[in-house]
Formats: structure tokens, sequence, C-alpha cells
């Protein structure tokens, strides 16, 4: 039963690293911030849930377990907060998406 749940938490540990660098990649190679803040916001809430979840099947049930719990909850709320956050201040600053500007200039042409 140990072995089992060793595999299931490096499983989970190893996951959580490989979302987190293909989160790493997406924002260099994305071409335009709300892409990348994309990238970013989804793999981080999916490598907090994995890393966190693999680190509670390692330490077993115990008081650390509760702390890694709340940790992640407060992950859970905050990152997909601050990514809504940076995306309307963003747009607030004048950022618009690079294919809305397309649709944007359609729609205004086909008004006129």
């Amino acid at each position: 039963m140990a072995e089992l749940v060793n595999v299931l938490s490096w499983f989970l540990l190893l996951a959580g690293g490989a979302f987190a660098v293909a989160g790493g990649v997406g924002l260099v190679r994305f071409p335009d911030f709300y892409t990348r803040l994309h990238a970013g916001g989804i793999t981080d809430t999916l490598t907090a849930l994995l890393i966190v979840g693999g680190l509670i099947l390692q330490s077993g049930f115990s008081l650390l377990t509760i702390k890694l719990l709340l940790i992640l909850l407060f992950l859970l709320f905050t990152t997909p907060t601050a990514t809504h956050a940076l995306a309307r201040a963003a747009i607030a600053d004048g950022l618009h998406p690079e294919g809305d500007a397309e649709k944007r200039d359609g729609a205004e042409s086909s008004n006129t």
C-alpha cells in the first residue's frame, strides 16, 4: 500500500512539474499578453493542484496535510482572481487582444 501511495505521489509531483514547464513555454512562445496570461493562469492552477496533492500523499494524514490543504485552497482562489485582475487591468489600459482588433475593424466597417 505504501508503494502505491509513493508511486501516485511521485506521478502527481512529476505531472505538476511537467505542467509548470508547459506553462513556462507558453509564456515565452505565445504571441500576445492575453494568450500568455491564459497559459500561465491555467497551468499555474493545475500545477498547484497536482504538486500539493502529491505532497499531501507524501505527508500522510497529519497537521501538515491540513496546512497543505489550506495552502491549496488559498491558491485555488487567488490564482484565477489574479489572472482576471491582470486581464481587466490590461483592457482598462487599452491593451486589446490581437484578433480582437480585426473583429472591431470589421464591425465598424460593416456599420458604416
